[in-house]
Formats: structure tokens, sequence, C-alpha cells
């Protein structure tokens, strides 16, 4: 991690936590939440820990890391949370030098998860069917690219549907260690996906409403695979109560998604 600035983008945060990541282009222009600037003269050079006055604003340069992408990233398809992605990672087994495939790529909330844990050894493919979801996921995965530098793994993209790039995937990459699916409709991207699976390798679904998690257990046991576990994670946040002691804070604890993970055995 560099300890300057001078690597494309610089991460600020203000006091109540808001990251604004800047792009540090010699030119002056408007930037979403702090005005009209010109980055690379007010921020290039700066040092990891130093304070800058932006407008109104007092905003400290922090590392870009992977919270710091997140709460950054550009947004246009709904994202897959930190607490589902961590389950996906943890229970898929991924790690270095693993082959991971994931449809569809959308804002890349999964993808940066899955970046920064498969590091310079692995290999990530994402196939996505909209062109205009896959420019705002790239453009996050970018970012992370140039904060990471050599820690980033290798990545792929292929527009169009999973049930028809999986297979050319596989030709072109070899067998994939884990694939998770992010999509409408899962069973046929099951029946599609399950073969180019290696053996041990884990398929996880995202899904939404609990129908769609039946139709992919289902799909899961009539492609051959195990289901392992399938259900849902709550979090909720806690914080300090204004007359002193700890209680939860006022705010959505509510459900984001299904999950289901199998694997392959033979």
């Amino acid at each position: 991690m560099p300890e300057g600035t001078d690597f494309g983008f610089v991460a600020l945060r203000e006091p109540e936590g808001r990251i604004h990541i800047v792009e540090l282009g010699n030119e002056t222009r408007k930037i979403k939440g702090l005005g009209v600037l010109n980055p690379k003269s007010l921020l290039g050079g700066m040092e990891i820990g130093q304070s800058v006055h932006i407008g109104s604003k007092e905003l400290v340069v922090i590392p870009l890391r992977l919270p710091e992408l997140v709460l950054g990233m550009k947004r246009r398809a709904q994202t897959i949370s930190a607490k589902d992605a961590g389950l996906f990672i943890t229970k898929l087994g991924i790690g270095g030098a693993d082959t991971v495939l994931e449809a569809g790529l959308g804002s890349a909330g999964l993808a940066l998860h899955l970046a920064r844990v498969l590091g310079s050894a692995g290999r990530l493919i994402s196939v996505e069917t909209r062109e205009e979801h896959a420019e705002v996921g790239m453009e996050n995965l970018h970012r992370a690219r140039i904060a990471w530098g050599e820690d980033f793994p290798e990545h792929h993209l292929l527009i169009g549907d999973v049930c028809e790039q999986v297979g050319l995937a596989a030709e072109e990459f070899g067998g994939f260690d884990a694939i998770i699916l992010d999509l409408p409709e899962q069973s046929p991207a099951i029946e599609a996906a399950a073969p180019h699976l290696n053996i041990g390798g884990r398929l996880a679904c995202y899904c939404p409403v609990s129908s769609q998690l039946e139709a992919a257990w289902e799909s899961c046991e009539s492609a051959g695979l195990v289901v392992e576990w399938a259900g849902e994670l709550m979090a909720r946040e806690w914080g300090r109560a204004t007359r002193g002691g700890m209680r939860p804070v006022n705010g959505p604890f509510g459900h984001t998604a299904f999950l289901l993970v199998a694997q392959k055995i033979q």
C-alpha cells in the first residue's frame, strides 16, 4: 500500500464516516459531495493521516482499503453486503490460487471482496448480462486494482448469459474452484455451471426470496451437488446511548437474501 496519495486515487473520510474516493486528475471539476476543485493540486502528494479542508468540511486522508472502496463505491445495481460476501468466502473456502466465477458482476460489491481474498495468485471471472452495470462494476474494480497494485488477481469480464458463457470460460480457464450466482433465476445457471465445477468445489446462490431458495436447492440436487448450508444472516448494529451504556441503534434490521452453498463431491 503506498504511503502517499500519488497512485491515482485518494480516500477522504468525513468525521461521521462518509467516504469520498477522488481520482487525482489534474483538471478542475465538480466532485459530488465536495464541490469544484482540482484534485491533483489540492490532494496530490498528501500523506496518510493528513487533514484537508474542502469548503466547510475537514477531511482526513486514509488508506484505500476494502472497507473504503465498498463505502465509496459507485453504485448502479443492488450490491451484495459485506456480511453475505464474508459467508460466501468462508463457506466456499475461497483463497489464493483459486479460480472463481461470479454471475453477475453488478456494481462489483461481491467482486471487491473476492478480489481482496484471491490476491495476486487468484483468478476471478465475472459474467454480466447488462453492459451498463458492468461499466460501473469495472470502474470500482479499476480503483481497487490501482490501490492494491500487485495484490490484485487476474480478472476477466464476460458479457452475456452465464448459461452460454460458463462453458466458454471453462474451455479457456479450466474448471472452477467456486461459482457464485446472483441472478433473478438460478436453476438454468446451476444446470449449466455444475459440470464445470472442480471436484470438491462449491457453488453458492444469492436468493432474495424463499421460492428462489427452494428452486435453487432442488436444482443443485438435480445437478448432483450436495447442499451443505442454506439460510440467512442478520446484522444488528449497536452504539453508545446518550445517557451512558450501549443499545441497538435505530436503523434497518432486516432481510437481504437467502444464501445457499452446495458442494460437488464426484
